[in-house]
C-alpha cells in the first residue's frame, strides 16, 4: 500500500527551512567539552542552543534513525492494524525483537519493539505494513526531514545499520527528537522502562534497554545506537526545571556520563524565563485612517533559555498595516524577538486580540468573482 504524501512547493519548503535555521541556531563558545565526536543541548520547545560541539558535522547516526521511523510510523499508520512479520524482516541482521516470519503484530506494539528494544526486525514490518516496502517508507522519512527543516540529514533506512548515505548532525537529530516530542504516545513509549505484554495486548513483555531511564533520574527518553561507523550514540529528553531539553551524543564510549556532564551543565547555567505569558497584550498595532488599534498577545507562554552572563531583550514588529487590512481576531498580525546580546535566538507570531478595518469593495469583488 502506498501512503498518500502531498509534497509542499519549493517556495513553501525554502520558507520553512530559513524558518528554522535562521530562527533556531546559536552557536557560542562553551567551556564544556565532551567525549564525543558530536554533540548538543536544545531546549525542546523554542530550538534555542544550550550547548554543542561539532554539532552541524555530517556523521552517521546509528539506530537513533528510529527516532525518525517512530514519527513517521506515529504519523501515517493505523496504530491497531496488525501487519504480518515478512522473511526479510524476521531474516534482518542487528539487534531485534526476535519476530518470526508470518506472525501477525499490531503497529503500536511494533513501535514498542523499535524504541524499547531497538528491534530492527520491527523497523523493517513497520516499513513494509506502513509504505509496503522499506524503500516507499524511507522516501516519506526523507520527505518529512524536508518538512520540519532538516538541512543535512538523509535516510537509507528505517533503522540506521551502516551505509553511504546514511547519515544526520547533531543539531537535525536534535530537531527530529524535539519535533518528535510534541507527541504524547511518543513520549509515553520512549519513557517506558517496563511492560507487560497483557497491558496492552501485546505478543510479548518489553524491557527497555536504553540505561539512561536509570541513570538519571530526570531524564524521559529517548533512543541508544551502535554500528561500527556511528560509534555509540545516544539521544536523551531530560526535564530541567519543567522544561524539556533534548541532548545528543554521536560517537561517544562513554555516551551515558557525558550526557549526564551536558545535562548537569544546562541545569547549572540555565533559568527559563517567561517573557509573555498566554492571552498577555505585549504590543499594539495601528491601522486605518481612524487611528484605530489593534492588540497583540501571546498565543503561548513565551518561556526562553537566559544565562546570568548574557544580556536579553525582546523585541515587538509589526507590518505595515494598510496591507494587511482587514484584521480578524486570531489573525497573526505580528511577532516578538528574543535577542541574546544583540543576536536573534527566537521568535514567535503574535494574535489579534480584536477585530479592526473594512474590507474594500474591490477585494469583495475580486474574493467572489
Amino acid at each position: 500500500m502506498r501512503v498518500k504524501f502531498y509534497k509542499a512547493t519549493t517556495t513553501s519548503i525554502l520558507a520553512l527551512l530559513f524558518v528554522f535555521n535562521i530562527f533556531s541556531i546559536k552557536v557560542s563558545a562553551s567551556p564544556l567539552r565532551v567525549n564525543a565526536r558530536a554533540a548538543i543541548a536544545i531546549d525542546s520547545k523554542t530550538k534555542v542552543v544550550l550547548f554543542e560541539q561539532n554539532a552541524q558535522d555530517v556523521i552517521p547516526m546509528a539506530s537513533t534513525t528510529k527516532i525518525m521511523t517512530a514519527l513517521v510510523a506515529i504519523k501515517y499508520g493505523d496504530l491497531d492494524k496488525k501487519i504480518e512479520i515478512s522473511s526479510k524482516a524476521a531474516a534482518i541482521r542487528g539487534s531485534t525483537v526476535g519476530y518470526k516470519k508470518g506472525e501477525l503484530v499490531p503497529l503500536r506494539e511494533l513501535i514498542y519493539g523499535l524504541m524499547l528494544r531497538s528491534g530492527n526486525d520491527a523497523a523493517i514490518a513497520i516499513s513494509e505494513g506502513i509504505a509496503g516496502s522499506v524503500e516507499e517508507f524511507v522516501k516519506l522519512m526523507n520527505e518529512y526531514a524536508v518538512q520540519i527543516g532538516l538541512c543535512s540529514t538523509h535516510f537509507e533506512s528505517p533503522h540506521g545499520l551502516d551505509s553511504d548515505n546514511h547519515y544526520t548532525t547533531a543539531y537535525d537529530l536534535a530537531l527530529i527528537t524535539a519535533k518528535a516530542r510534541e507527541n504524547k504516545l511518543f513520549n509515553d513509549i520512549v519513557q517506558t522502562k517496563d511492560i507487560d505484554k497483557e497491558d496492552l495486548g501485546f505478543t510479548r513483555d518489553f524491557h527497555n534497554i536504553n540505561k539512561i531511564l536509570w541513570q538519571l533520574p530526570n531524564a524521559t527518553g529517548v533512543k541508544t545506537g551502535f554500528t561500527g561507523k556511528a560509534g555509540k550514540c545516544l539521544v536523551t529528553s531530560v526535564n530541567i526545571k519543567d522544561n524539556d531539553v533534548v541532548i545528543v551524543i554521536l560517537n561517544s564510549n562513554e555516551r551515558w556520563k557525558e550526557t549526564k556532564k551536558i545535562n548537569d551543565f544546562v541545569d547549572k547555567n540555565y533559568e527559563f524565563k517567561k517573557f509573555f505569558s498566554k492571552g498577555e497584550i505585549v504590543g499594539e498595532l495601528n491601522v486605518g485612517k481612524k487611528g484605530s488599534k489593534v492588540e497583540l498577545t501571546a498565543e503561548e507562554d513565551i518561556i526562553v533559555p537566559v544565562t546570568e552572563k548574557n544580556k536579553y531583550e525582546a523585541k515587538i514588529l509589526t507590518p505595515n498595516s494598510n496591507t494587511i487590512l482587514p484584521i480578524k481576531k486570531g489573525d497573526k498580525a505580528g511577532s516578538v524577538e528574543i535577542y541574546e546580546n544583540d543576536k536573534k535566538i527566537f521568535s514567535k507570531a503574535l494574535i489579534a486580540n480584536n477585530n479592526a478595518g473594512k474590507e474594500s469593495f474591490i477585494k469583495r469583488w475580486f474574493k467572489f468573482k
